[in-house]
């Protein structure tokens, strides 16, 4: 069998071999080269024990006590070619946390190594000299059927590593692949161990399918292989709750369609986040309306925001995701009707999930609306969507963009730094979030000297106020909406 393989990783082989050692491409990237993709990286396994991998090549990095060499190719132009791991062949015992074996011994057979691997599709193995695959357990059969099958007694791999229970939903997933019913059945009686693996990388698995081709396929096999409710059974409450007149799907399935068209449209990952935790509080919001006899979920954005914030907190996500994740959601429901929403209301969804983040804002929007079953919404109404967004980014919407900073203050008022400067600043913000003509550095600054004479007490007072009543206006008028047209 002669399969194409890079001369960066021939050398690599070819080094091992002229010196008397077995060299093989193992896992993930020969299962890629079975299937005619590109392999996303490449790793050797070998009889050499670390220390004979090192001496053989000019530069490498070994830190770890699993025996990986990380060989550098300054020379590879190809980012997954840069390095490539080569590992001696091991032999390992018992996992006493679920995650990495008591104790690892270097193997002496090629069958020593591919034992221990999870699935048959990663346990194939192949010599580039000898243009020959080695398949020990039918893996290449599993890649014909497209299926994901453990090797040897599946519940000794989920026991040994919990994680992969979640992988094989990930490759399934990515694949498009089924799960082997052995295998299946196993992940669901061993579906609690998952809690015993660090939630960094159930996040990492998690995160690959959410931002594969199909991620409401694998969170539906993770609900059903009851793996969903050990890592985030807020899921699930969304299970058979009815929603009103507007859906035609329960929230559950409302959420992974959203999801899905997400992942349709290629969004990125914050995206696909808040598409699938946008109504994630609807269960804990929802109330039966009387004076229209239909479900009502008054304020569930915010609540959902708040969950996913606990969620994605837990799941260890980084503060940046979190942080763009839940205001996309928190704003998720800006605005419905076109006719309704004026310019000023818009110019402030911008300052809230900021600049950088309004399209993805309306990717959410759109998804969101996909998801409840609805045709895709009419050419004019985007161009109009989309141009009133246009057309409020030309306006101010934070203190930076003002035509006057705090240091022109200071110098205009007299005043010295300090929290007046500040207040004084988002009281002029807030005069031009109504009227975007009102940016001016004359006018400001005229502004601004009326606005130093008043106390420290009256000038935060006069800002406290108009925040709280600016978030008033701003509730009530999108509150009004969402009740007149039904909006979720």
């Amino acid at each position: 069998m002669n399969l194409s393989i890079s001369q960066a990783v021939s050398r690599a082989t070819e080094a091992l071999q002229n010196k008397g050692y077995l060299a093989y491409l193992v896992g993930g990237c020969v299962r890629d080269l079975l299937l005619g993709k590109e392999p996303e990286d490449w790793d050797i396994t070998t009889n050499a024990t670390p220390e004979e991998i090192v001496a053989l090549f000019p530069k490498t990095f070994y830190e770890n006590r699993f025996g990986t060499v990380t060989v550098v190719n300054e020379e590879e132009a190809v980012e997954s070619l840069k390095q490539i791991e080569i590992t001696p062949f091991r032999l390992e015992t018992k996992y006493s946390d679920f995650r990495h074996p008591d104790t690892v011994t270097w193997g002496k057979t090629l069958a020593d190594d591919l034992k221990r691997r999870d699935f048959t599709i990663n346990a194939l193995a192949y010599d580039p000299v000898k243009q020959e695959l080695v398949d020990l357990y039918k893996g290449q059969g599993d890649l014909k059927d497209k299926t994901i099958r453990a090797v040897g007694n599946p519940k000794e791999r989920f026991t040994e590593d919990p994680l992969r229970m979640l992988r094989a939903i990930r490759f399934a997933t990515q694949l498009g692949f089924v799960i082997n019913s052995d295998t299946a059945e196993a992940i669901i009686n061993s579906a609690n161990l998952i809690k015993e693996v660090p939630m960094e990388r159930v996040k990492d698995e998690f995160t690959k399918i959410i931002m594969s081709p199909e991620p409401m396929v694998g969170l539906v096999m993770a609900n059903r292989m009851a793996l969903l409710s050990n890592f985030l059974p807020e899921l699930e409450e969304g299970i058979h709750v009815k929603q009103n007149g507007d859906h035609i799907y329960d929230v559950w399935e409302h959420i992974l369609r959203v999801l899905q068209h997400s992942a349709d449209k290629n969004h990125g990952l914050e995206v696909r986040l808040a598409a699938l935790f946008h109504d994630i509080g609807k269960p804990r919001t929802r109330d039966w309306g009387e004076e229209k006899k239909d479900w009502t979920f008054y304020g569930h954005e915010i609540v959902s925001a708040k969950m996913a914030k606990v969620i994605l907190n837990r799941l260890k996500f980084p503060v940046k995701t979190i942080e763009t994740t839940t205001s996309l959601i928190r704003n998720h429901m800006f605005f419905s009707d076109i006719e309704k929403i004026s310019l000023s209301a818009v110019r402030r969804i911008i300052r809230n999930v900021g600049r950088d983040h309004i399209w993805e804002l309306m990717e959410v929007r759109m998804c969101d609306r996909i998801g409840m079953g609805r045709p895709k919404e009419e050419s004019y109404r985007l161009r109009k969507y989309e141009s009133m967004i246009v057309e409020a980014l030309r306006a101010p919407t934070s203190v930076g963009m003002l035509q006057i900073d705090g240091n022109e203050l200071t110098r205009e008022t007299g005043l010295k730094p300090g929290p007046k400067i500040g207040h004084i600043l988002h009281a002029l913000l807030e005069e031009v979030l109504d009227n975007p003509d009102l940016n001016t550095k004359e006018y400001l600054v005229k502004r601004a000297k009326k606005l130093a004479i008043l106390s420290d007490e009256e000038l935060e007072k006069l800002g406290g106020q108009g925040k709280e009543k600016k978030g008033e206006v701003e509730e009530q008028e999108l509150e009004k909406i969402r009740r007149k047209f039904r909006v979720n």
